[in-house]
């Protein structure tokens, strides 16, 4: 895995719309580790991509209803299959923290890089995707140097209350042994 121009090579790379500039000066320095399933705990679809991109049909679930206005995206999104799919470049805000806090330190998604997880709660993630998510980790601490294994959270760290993902069945221990 390598970085170019924020852009992870050899992944697909689909631009979305739900992303803007960083505040001036920003440095990346957290990692926020998010799951989701479109429906939910409906696997390999293209559903989530198409969402991120504003392009759901939000006929097709009734979940859909709830979240019609709704405009995020995450940085990347690691698919139950292990494919990485990248949405935002790394040096760009991308919409994935919503209201938070670390450290402090409100409104991560401005010093933040965002990975979504296919999975939900409830569900064991796949090793394909421990596995790649500890490699992509890597490279990440390598080309952004303020990003430590002591500044990778969850998004419920930042959003207490607010969010539960990736939820008690994600194992941070063995995601960060390999990074």
């Amino acid at each position: 895995m390598q970085i170019k121009d924020h852009i992870l090579k050899g992944t697909r790379f689909l631009e979305s719309p739900n992303f803007n500039e960083r505040p001036f000066n920003t440095q990346i320095s957290l990692i926020v580790i998010h799951s989701i399933s479109l429906p939910p705990k409906k696997y390999n679809t293209n559903h989530i991509e198409k969402f991120f991109l504003n392009d759901l049909d939000f006929s097709l679930d009734e979940f859909y209803k709830t979240i019609k206005n709704v405009k995020v995206s995450s940085h990347i999104l690691i698919k139950r299959t292990g494919e990485i799919i990248q949405f935002v470049p790394f040096n760009k805000r991308a919409w994935h923290a919503g209201e938070s806090s670390y450290n402090g330190v409100d409104n991560c998604n401005d010093y933040s890089i965002g990975i979504e997880l296919e999975g939900s709660d409830d569900d064991a993630f796949e090793d394909i995707q421990y596995e790649n998510l500890s490699l992509l980790t890597s490279v990440l601490m390598q080309e952004y140097t303020g990003i430590n294994k002591n500044n990778i959270i969850g998004h419920s760290d930042i959003a207490p209350g607010r969010k539960t993902d990736p939820g008690n069945l994600f194992d941070w221990d063995r995601y960060l042994k390999y990074v």
